[in-house]
């Protein structure tokens, strides 16, 4: 095996790795089920960012599973729903693309045909930010993380509604609550990314590594 092929190897273990650590380090609680927002939600999108869609979600799969045999292999509604929405997340962080435009739509549609979610249609509009930060995806960190985790919200958001039949009043008692806690995660994305860019590019300046298989970004725009 060559050495870059042993490089790649290597980073996607260490990604791995430090994944499964993070998702053992609560943030903070998850409304509406005994489940909580781990550190993970902010390292795990970005990974996409820097290994692409196809091995960015794999990675990020090889994380949750393994998470998953660690706690047991439970296999409650709520842990197994949040396998989606990172995966999702992972892929619009990765590249800008359209089809991840129908992500957060059909998220709104799904949510809008439950009854208690028709109640509370308005809560849906969040899903919009995805499909705004679409066209400021290659041009602000900020604005990527943005729409990534407003991905995760989506996707997260549908399924929940469905599988737990959370009322609306509840619902509508989150809306203020929302846009603190994804913002928030927007920005520790943010600054995960810009940390682990800086890290990649540094590691490749000194010569002691070359990662031709990482999309680092020379200079990433952060406003």
């Amino acid at each position: 095996m060559s050495k870059l092929n042993w490089q790649k190897i290597t980073i996607v273990s260490l990604f791995v790795i430090l994944g499964f650590v993070l998702m053992q380090i609560p943030f903070t609680a998850l409304v509406g089920a005994d489940a909580r927002f781990t550190l993970f939600d902010f390292f795990g999108p970005i990974v996409g960012g820097f290994l692409g869609s196809v091995w960015g979600m794999c990675t990020v799969l090889a994380m949750q599973l393994i998470n998953w045999a660690w706690h047991g292999f439970n296999t409650d509604i709520a842990t197994l729903i949040r396998f989606f929405p990172m995966l999702f997340a992972t892929l619009y962080f990765a590249k800008k693309s359209k089809f991840m435009l129908a992500v957060p739509v059909i998220a709104m549609i799904a949510f809008w045909s439950h009854p208690e979610g028709r109640q509370a249609w308005y809560f849906a509009f969040y899903w919009l930010v995805p499909i705004a930060m679409y066209f400021l995806h290659d041009k602000f960190v900020f604005a990527r993380a943005l729409g990534t985790t407003f991905t995760a919200h989506a996707v997260g958001g549908a399924l929940w509604a469905w599988a737990f039949n959370m009322k609306a009043a509840l619902w509508i008692s989150l809306i203020p609550v929302v846009w603190k806690e994804r913002g928030l995660m927007a920005l520790g994305m943010t600054l995960t990314y810009l940390a682990f860019n800086a890290l990649f590019k540094w590691l490749e300046s000194k010569g002691w590594i070359k990662l031709p298989f990482i999309k680092a970004e020379p200079k990433p725009v952060t406003q």
